[in-house]
């Protein structure tokens, strides 16, 4: 019954990532979240505090594609759906997008750095320093800066090997993300510990997939002897 269910799962996901519009389709979709707070922005929608608005919806926006980017490898490795890896960089990208559009709502709004006239670096670095749901938040949006630099095909043929080890920095993006979540919270932490529930489900699911593919490959010569 499981074997049954999980095959026909497997079909239809590979039907799906396999449909001539499955990527545009997905990038649709990842334009919907920013057409939606713009839409609230445009209709003063966006409740007694705005600013509040802007930042929490910006920024759990960030985090939801920055998930969807890390689920990718475990749907195509535990479903065998191959056709889902071509979205996994554009969904990366977006989230990027969506964390920059959250540091830029800080900076510009909460900070009043919307110009070198207006900016004061100072207290910006000293308010990163001093908060350290900021720093954190600061931390993994520093890495997915990197990431989103060295995403493009140049920047895989020039690291080589190396790139696979550097976008494993990913992970420590996400749980500086949901630290972030989880300390800008002043009591209820109900919303940030389900990001984290995801986050240990992947991690989990990654771990397990490593070990899996260990135990498969099989030993060395040169260990046997």
């Amino acid at each position: 019954m499981l074997k049954a269910g999980y095959a026909q799962l497997s079909r239809l996901l590979n039907a799906i990532a396999n449909w001539r519009y499955f990527k545009p389709a997905v990038f649709a979709g990842c334009t919907v979240p920013a057409l939606m707070l713009g839409w609230k922005f445009w209709h003063d929608q966006l409740g007694v505090d705005p600013l509040k608005t802007l930042l929490h919806d910006s920024g759990e926006n960030a985090l939801g594609m920055l998930f969807a980017a890390l689920s990718v490898t475990p749907i195509r490795r535990v479903f065998k759906v191959n056709g889902i890896q071509k979205v996994r960089r554009m969904l990366g990208v977006w989230a990027f997008f969506y964390a920059l559009a959250h540091v830029c709502i800080y900076l510009g709004l909460d900070q009043l750095c919307y110009s070198f006239e207006t900016c004061e670096f100072r207290a910006i670095v000293n308010d990163v320093l001093k908060r350290k749901f900021i720093f954190m938040g600061m931390i993994a949006f520093s890495i997915m800066t990197l990431l989103a630099i060295t995403s493009t095909s140049g920047w895989v043929r020039r690291l080589k090997k190396r790139w696979q080890t550097l976008h494993r920095l990913v992970y420590v993006a996400a749980i500086s993300a949901v630290i972030h979540f989880v300390w800008i919270q002043k009591s209820d932490i109900s919303e940030p510990l389900q990001w984290a529930g995801w986050l240990t489900l992947l991690l989990a699911i990654r771990v397990y997939l490593s070990i899996q593919k260990r135990w498969a490959t099989p030993p060395r010569l040169a260990d046997r002897a």
